[in-house]
């Protein structure tokens, strides 16, 4: 049985759990934004009204679960990487997962703002109202949409790169990276 704080060889069940659920989410996060913004604007009960409020409300899970996995990283030692790896992969490695942290604390922001810059009020699963974080701004309300949709692109290419990098690993030089996640 797993530990609950990681170790130098693995990640403890903590860990992992916060980085299984948390994928999950965000995957359907990403799928639901790229599939929504190719829907029509049309009626206020429209199928893109819904997944707009859902991935918003979704979205905003996201800030306390970062705030809570980058604190469990902080204070809980990070597993090795494998020692075959060259050290540009190394450095690779730890930059991309420095920028998962930055997206997933930017990418709900940036949704936090947007939705604030419309005018619209930031409901956590109709629980309670958030404040808004800047007036009402059109002008801000689009540059905060291809912000938030490019960080979005930018974050679906890096898990291809985390996903593929694992994958590897775990095909190709057979050892037990992907396995310390499991």
């Amino acid at each position: 049985m797993k530990k609950m704080i990681n170790t130098k060889n693995n990640y403890g069940w903590m860990a992992i759990f916060l980085h299984w659920f948390m994928a999950i989410l965000l995957l359907l996060l990403i799928g639901f934004g790229l599939y929504m913004v190719a829907l029509p604007d049309v009626g206020f009960n429209s199928e893109k009204i819904i997944l707009i409020i859902f991935h918003k409300e979704v979205g905003l899970m996201i800030l306390p679960l970062v705030s809570i996995r980058f604190i469990w990283r902080l204070n809980n030692v990070i597993p090795t990487l494998s020692a075959h790896l060259p050290d540009w992969q190394k450095i690779a490695a730890r930059f991309v997962h420095l920028c998962f942290y930055a997206l997933m604390f930017a990418m709900p922001i940036t949704g936090w703002l947007m939705t604030s810059a419309a005018g619209i009020p930031v409901t956590f699963f109709r629980l309670f109202t958030l404040p808004d974080l800047v007036s009402q701004n059109w002008h801000l309300f689009q540059i905060l949409i291809d912000i938030h949709k490019w960080l979005g692109y930018v974050f679906l290419f890096l898990i291809f790169i985390h996903v593929s990098a694992a994958l590897r690993h775990h095909f190709v030089f057979k050892d037990d990276t992907l396995k310390k996640i499991l």
